[in-house]
This record gives structure tokens, sequence and C-alpha cells, in this order.
């Protein structure tokens, strides 16, 4: 890393939606996390503003018809922007309130710098304005792909064909272009290898995959093997990694929260 990169520069930045509606979960948040973004729902403010000040320059979306008054959010937010340990975060506004010297009143104000989007029935043009944000932001960084790191998790697993049976294995990380793991009895796979009946459970899904070795290290007494998914992968199990990534730094961001 530079010198004069910072972290979020790299892997990206975190995406928090505050209070958002259940539309706004299934449409909005859905369709970014299949876009590859970090994204997570929080429902406590004052739990939020706790985590916000470990990830600076974050993005936070806020709908300002939950929870609390119109102006108790604008108080709200400007001593969120106040605050010397969370003025970095980057605040928009994801409401269906649309009225108009509201929304003028936000889109003035030099801490709303993620724009106000209003919530109606052209989801298509909300969802289509927050990527626009989020790609003006840089909010991916360098980072094309959001891994979930499963190492210490027993749903993460996978089954390897391997000599006419399966080798069971453990899957340490995942994102949709492949995954790491340890496999039972440490057996000798040679780089390059070529499995086309990976099978995969991801929590409750069991997904099929075909992958190439594309190479080992070791940690301890084990060997890790780094497995890259071919072309040939089916579509909906990339969306159902993505899912289940986000799912998983879900969980770990709601323990940060507690």
């Amino acid at each position: 890393m530079g010198k004069d990169e910072t972290a979020s520069e790299i892997v990206g930045k975190k995406i928090f939606f505050l209070y958002p509606t259940v539309v706004v979960q299934n449409r909005i948040v859905s369709e970014l996390v299949q876009q590859e973004y970090e994204v997570y729902i929080v429902k406590d403010k004052d739990s939020l503003r706790r985590v916000l000040r470990k990830y600076p320059g974050s993005l936070l979306f806020i709908d300002i018809n939950e929870q609390m008054a119109e102006n108790e959010w604008e108080t709200w937010i400007n001593n969120l922007m106040k605050a010397s340990d969370t003025k970095s975060i980057l605040v928009g506004i994801v409401t269906a309130n649309d009225n108009e010297p509201i929304k003028q009143k936000y889109l003035s104000s030099a801490n709303i710098r993620c724009g106000y989007t209003v919530l109606k029935y052209e989801l298509d043009k909300a969802i289509v304005q927050i990527i626009d944000i989020l790609q003006s932001t840089e909010a991916k960084g360098r980072r094309k792909y959001i891994r979930a790191s499963t190492g210490k998790e027993s749903n993460a697993t996978l089954n390897l064909p391997l000599n006419g049976m399966f080798v069971k294995g453990k899957i340490k990380d995942i994102s949709v272009v492949g995954m790491s793991c340890t496999l039972e009895g440490d057996p000798d796979i040679a780089k390059n290898a070529l499995f086309k009946d990976i099978q995969i459970r991801l929590q409750s899904s069991l997904l099929k995959a075909e992958g190439l070795v594309f190479g080992s290290r070791m940690e301890g007494k084990e060997t890790v093997y780094v497995i890259l998914f071919t072309q040939r992968i089916d579509p909906n199990v990339r969306t159902k990694i993505r899912v289940y990534i986000q799912q998983n730094l879900q969980a770990k961001m709601d323990s940060e929260l507690k």
C-alpha cells in the first residue's frame, strides 16, 4: 500500500442503510450486493454511530421517514458531521419523503454529500441514482469482488471429487471468483488440476461449481488450496454466493453493533 493510499481506497468503503424499508432491503440492497458492494442494514442509530468511528469514509444512507421526526434527523446528522471521529462519513438520504422544501434543504447542505434519493414508483431509477453515487465516491476502491472469511465457521464446507470419491473440506474464504480451503487427509493435489463437480455448502444452500487449483500454501501443518471457479459456473450460483457473503458480513457487523 502506498503511503498516500488509505485502506478504503484499496478495499473499498462500507455502505450502511439506516432504518431501510422492506422495499429498500429487498430491491436496492439486494441489487447492490449483486453489484459487489459491501452493504449493511442497521436498525439502531446509536449503535451505528459508535461503529462508524471505526470505519472512517464509510457511506451512510438514512431514511428520514423512520424512527424520528425530520427535524430530529437534521439535528442528528449535523451532530454526526460535527464530531471529529465521524465527520468523514459520507451521508445521503434515501426516503419516500418527496417534500420539495425538505429535499432542497438537504441538497443544499454541505453535510449531505450522497444526494437525496426519493423512493416512489420507479425504483429502477432510484437504484441507478444510488449506483451513480457509489461510483462517484469510489465506494469499491480498487477491489472488484467482495469476499467472506469463513475459517471459523462450520456452515461453509465442500466436497471435492478426487480419485473416484469425494474428499470433505472446509472453506476458509470465498468470493464469486474462487475460494481457499483445507481438505481432510491433506491430499497432494497438483496446480492447475481441474475439478468439474465441486459441491459447496453455504449454510443451507448446496451449490455445484467447476474449479481449477490455482496454487497452495502452508498454514501451520495444513495445506490451504486456492481454487478459482471457471467461467462455466452457473450465474445462479454466483448470485447465491453473493447473498451468502452479504449474510456472513452482516452477521459479523451485527456482533459489532451489539
